[in-house]
């Protein structure tokens, strides 16, 4: 079946809620086998360790690029059409919500992403602190945090209606993208090499990559047969959460791309767990610990829309089309949490990475 009878078939949003499943579901099984998480992998930067943490999410970002990069060269994704490139961004948004985004993601004990695989594993302490993120994400978006969202993202924006595409704004060639992520791929298996990771979990990191480009290339394929507009999107979590959340509150809610994402990354995760006979209810440790995420939690829902996007969907899936304000809000992440692991775990409680 191909995808004009398959649309004329479910109808276009059904068929975008498939593709989200399908991302998801790629996605979460390949998250939890490989324990992609961008607060471990700065964690142990912070804690000059460079270790499995840090190699899984360079071969995770840099595998994002290659099959992103090089899909573009093949035609099968535009960059141009995509909705983050395509509006205007905020250059103080991404610091802003960069930097509260990594102290939520330090105090959470993990990224919106991870929370999700991790509650599907029965991590109840991932189930609250999700539902938190989600919940101040949408208060963020539509509810009494927007006035505040809109103020600090109005700060400073990109010029000329648009997002900043670093390669060009560089004026580098087109396949520098490509070559960009292939070097830093070289990093990440020397790393796994001094860190004796084994083929498995680096397969499953470079998964986690893949899932990005797949959600890429299905959406600019479904826009390009559908008659009403589609956005061009990917692996993001914080819009997604919130929307999901909605889509269980509000009876005429549209079962969309971002809703099958979640769907799928909780189904996947749950069954790579169940597998590996990974399952296991969890609570929180102590009451101060429980604090700690649900205070994170909340930073990371408010960061994560300020930024405009969370620690995937700004950091790898916007990264990997070099939006510039998603490089900035990743770089600021990094800044946050390596600054907060120092001031909170560091020079306080010893935590386990």
């Amino acid at each position: 079946m191909d995808l004009i009878t398959l649309v004329e078939r479910i109808g276009e949003a059904p068929t975008a809620a498939l593709f989200g499943v399908l991302t998801g579901v790629f996605f979460g099984a390949s998250a939890q086998r490989s324990r992609f998480c961008l607060r471990a992998a700065t964690v142990e930067f912070a804690r000059r360790k460079m270790q499995g943490s840090v190699a899984v999410w360079l071969l995770t970002f840099s595998t994002a690029l290659v099959w992103v990069q090089g899909a573009q060269m093949m035609g099968l994704m535009d960059a141009d059409s995509a909705r983050m490139m395509a509006v205007p961004g905020s250059w103080s948004g991404a610091v802003i919500g960069g930097l509260v985004f990594g102290i939520g993601m330090v105090l959470a004990r993990g990224c919106s992403g991870r929370l999700l695989v991790l509650a599907a594993t029965g991590n109840l302490r991932s189930v609250v602190s999700g539902l938190i993120f989600a919940v101040v994400a949408q208060m963020s978006l539509s509810g009494i945090l927007t006035p505040v969202r809109n103020q600090l993202a109005g700060l400073w924006v990109t010029s000329g209606g648009r997002n900043m595409d670093l390669l060009a704004a560089i004026g580098l060639p087109d396949h520098s993208g490509l070559l960009i992520g292939m070097g830093i791929a070289a990093l990440a298996l020397v790393l796994a090499r001094r860190n004796n990771i084994g083929a498995a979990r680096l397969m499953f990191a470079s998964g986690v990559g893949f899932a990005v480009a797949m959600g890429w290339v299905l959406t600019y394929s479904l826009s390009l047969v559908a008659f009403d507009p589609v956005q061009v999107e990917s692996a993001t979590f914080t819009g997604p959460s919130a929307n999901t959340l909605m889509f269980f509150l509000e009876r005429g809610a549209v079962l969309e791309f971002d809703v099958g994402l979640v769907f799928g990354v909780f189904v996947g995760a749950l069954v790579a767990a169940a597998l590996a006979g990974e399952l296991k209810f969890q609570a929180f440790d102590d009451a101060p610990t429980m604090r700690k995420a649900m205070t994170g939690a909340a930073l990371m829902g408010f960061g994560g829309m300020l930024a405009g996007g969370c620690a995937i969907g700004a950091g790898v899936t916007g990264g990997s089309i070099f939006v510039g304000t998603a490089w900035l809000a990743l770089f600021c992440m990094w800044i946050g949490a390596v600054v907060t692991d120092w001031l909170v775990d560091q020079t306080g409680a010893t935590q386990t990475v």
